[in-house]
């Protein structure tokens, strides 16, 4: 079986998503889960986490209507206003909504140490207490951010998106090795092996850059706190679908039939409690 633990579903709107620029074309579209499901029949794929990509509550309505629309979507992954004084207010009115398994603020577009002020650490630790996961999303040179607040907020789950987004264009990755080799120390951080199609050249595929970043995070976090994921369709800019989970099932193979259903699939369940 096989969860992908980070996909996105848009209405694409240029002002709204103005992230996706002008050289981003195979996404400069609308992507709904029909448009995903034929991807799931033909990779043997059994559902998927659906993450935020909009930093609004209508975005979290969104997402929500198309869980409720398509079984599919196990769990999703919302956006909510952490410095928010109705913050606590807020996650009450979330708690009927059961496939809400956590929250992610796009933290790569913000300056570093934005994870790291007051009123967004009480946020954060207040989302631990309604039971809330959080997606950690950082940029590589932002990294040691992540590290601080695995420091400061030790019991609240964490899973860090895209393997903390090493630089493969350069390759440059002796800061982003100190930083994972840091973070994986809690056993409350888990990884998204996921997003590594786009953080080379699109256009050239480094596979071997990739399974040397896939070797270090196997390495450092153990099987037991490693997660498949997409990003879907973001991940379309580097390769197809089919490409990445035929790289990683390869990469797989050195390990047991129930190690491989661990990271595939058992890891996101335990997880996100889907």
């Amino acid at each position: 079986m096989i969860i992908d633990s980070h996909v996105h579903f848009w209405n694409f709107d240029p002002v709204r998503d103005a992230w996706i620029t002008e050289e981003m074309t195979a996404i400069r579209k609308d992507f709904f889960p029909e448009d995903f499901s034929l991807l799931l029949k033909e990779n043997q794929v059994d559902g998927c986490v659906a993450v935020q990509a909009d930093q609004s509550d209508d975005e979290t309505a969104f997402l929500l209507d198309l869980a409720k629309k398509n079984p599919m979507i196990k769990g999703v992954v919302c956006w909510i206003d952490l410095a928010s004084d109705k913050l606590e207010e807020s996650l009450e009115n979330y708690q009927s909504e059961k496939i809400i398994k956590g929250f992610r603020h796009v933290a790569e577009g913000e300056e570093i140490g934005f994870l790291l002020q007051k009123k967004i650490l009480k946020g954060i630790s207040t989302l631990h207490q309604y039971n809330y996961t959080f997606d950690i999303l950082l940029r590589q040179d932002q990294l040691s951010d992540a590290v601080k607040l695995s420091e400061k907020l030790p019991e609240q789950p964490f899973i860090l998106d895209h393997c903390g987004k090493p630089d493969l264009k350069t390759n440059e990755l002796k800061d982003w090795k100190e930083n994972i080799s840091e973070l994986a120390q809690n056993p409350n951080v888990y990884c998204k092996v996921s997003g590594l199609l786009t953080q080379g050249n699109w256009n050239l595929i480094d596979e071997k850059s990739i399974l040397e970043v896939l070797d270090f995070v196997f390495a450092k976090f153990g099987i037991q706190r490693l997660v498949f994921g997409s990003d879907w369709p973001v991940m379309l800019l580097g390769g197809k679908y089919a490409l990445w989970l035929e790289l990683i099932s390869k990469y797989l193979e050195q390990f047991s039939k129930v190690e491989q259903e661990q990271f595939f699939f058992g890891n996101a369940v335990e997880f996100y409690r889907l």
